[in-house]
């Protein structure tokens, strides 16, 4: 019986410690579970957020590459200078031939000063040089013969004027009464003219310095001839009076190019002392001629146009010539102040966005000397900086665009 008692209570008692095995070991799965569980949502958590992040540096890293090639030009930048920014859009322009040539006063717009007797010349005023302006009839020089070995030549023109005179109305009467033959009249007649001519020439201008020079005409003095105090002879060049109120651009045009000198009908210049291109259709110009053959010892054929002078052309001066041409239709064309030159290719800056620029190379055509034609690198539409492209040359010298800078998308 005591046997029987003893196996009961071992077995209640092995029953009872395997309970408790198993409710400790269900618990320590559930422990196990949920610790796993939060690692796995912890680790998603972190995933996520580094996928974000990754995501996030990428979006960065394609706006920046984006904008890598940016120039910023800021807007108080561009108040301080003379800044301007155009849109390009297709239209007409001309074919161009480039040359060179000369500007010239135009025929019967300049007088040569000449003197009337021979002696010593003084300028009449210490003021008088080229470019002078003068007045018609205006004293210019004095010419003194006085205390000349040879005398002086107002009073020796002035007495042979005389006896000339005295000698023809001698004859005059002669001849009536057929004393001497018709043909020592005419002779002496002839001697009286000349003499008279020479002595209305100076009388006129006959001063107590000598004998006085005028201005044939109003202008300028284009040139002087001669230095004061020099001796001069009667008939010799002193200055040269130019009105420049019309003037003369004469090209020179390679001889390969003639097949379209039919085609031109005006022309642009630009002087080589203000750098500044002067355009024909604005100064009442027009086609002269242009030569049907060139010179024997020449290569170039001469055309010529006529135009009014403003007093900023000088004549005399040589000038870079644009000929234009054959029209071009529907095509584009910039100043010439939007290009920059960088060992020998040419580029523009386009805008895009309010403070922000792109440098942008261009393939060029016909070029007029203010516009030029653009064959590849712009499209219609495209905002270009025509004025201040230096600016923003010098502008990109940064590289890099700056922090906080926001773009308009």
């Amino acid at each position: 019986m005591r046997t029987i008692i003893y196996a009961i209570t071992i077995l209640a008692i092995s029953f009872i410690g395997c309970k408790s095995n198993s409710s400790k070991d269900k618990h320590e799965h559930s422990e196990t579970e949920i610790h796993a569980e939060h690692n796995h949502e912890h680790d998603h958590e972190h995933e996520t957020a580094e996928e974000h992040a990754s995501h996030s540096h990428g979006a960065k890293e394609a706006e920046k590459a984006k904008h890598s090639d940016e120039i910023i030009f800021s807007k108080e930048q561009a108040a301080k200078t003379n800044f301007k920014v155009e849109e390009v859009q297709p239209g007409n322009f001309n074919q161009v031939v480039k040359t060179t040539g000369q500007i010239m006063a135009a025929p019967g717009d300049e007088a040569v000063v000449v003197a009337t007797s021979n002696g010593i010349v003084f300028f009449t005023s210490n003021k008088l040089s080229e470019g002078t302006a003068v007045k018609k009839g205006q004293s210019l020089f004095q010419i003194s013969s006085k205390n000349m070995a040879e005398g002086d030549y107002y009073t020796k023109v002035k007495a042979t004027y005389e006896m000339a005179k005295a000698s023809y109305d001698r004859a005059e009467e002669l001849v009536k009464d057929k004393i001497i033959s018709q043909k020592e009249f005419e002779a002496a007649r002839l001697e009286y003219e000349n003499a008279k001519t020479a002595y209305e020439a100076i009388s006129g201008s006959k001063t107590e310095k000598g004998v006085s020079v005028s201005a044939p005409i109003n202008g300028h003095v284009k040139n002087i001839l001669v230095k004061e105090g020099e001796y001069i002879t009667a008939g010799q060049p002193l200055a040269t009076v130019s009105q420049n109120q019309r003037l003369v651009l004469r090209a020179e045009v390679s001889q390969r190019y003639y097949s379209a000198l039919k085609h031109i009908g005006s022309a642009n210049f630009k002087t080589p002392y203000d750098n500044h291109v002067y355009e024909l259709a604005d100064l009442n110009g027009r086609l002269l001629s242009f030569g049907k053959t060139s010179d024997n010892n020449s290569f170039f054929v001469p055309v010529s146009f006529e135009f009014d002078n403003k007093g900023e052309v000088i004549p005399g001066s040589f000038v870079e010539v644009y000929l234009i041409s054959s029209p071009i239709e529907n095509t584009l064309a910039i100043p010439v102040s939007a290009l920059t030159n960088e060992m020998g290719i040419f580029y523009v800056y386009v805008q895009i966005d309010d403070e922000g620029y792109r440098k942008q190379e261009v393939a060029l055509g016909a070029n007029n000397g203010k516009d030029v034609q653009v064959l590849k690198g712009l499209h219609p539409g495209d905002r270009v900086v025509t004025q201040g492209a230096y600016q923003v040359k010098m502008a990109s010298a940064s590289g890099a665009i700056p922090h906080g800078h926001s773009h308009e998308h």
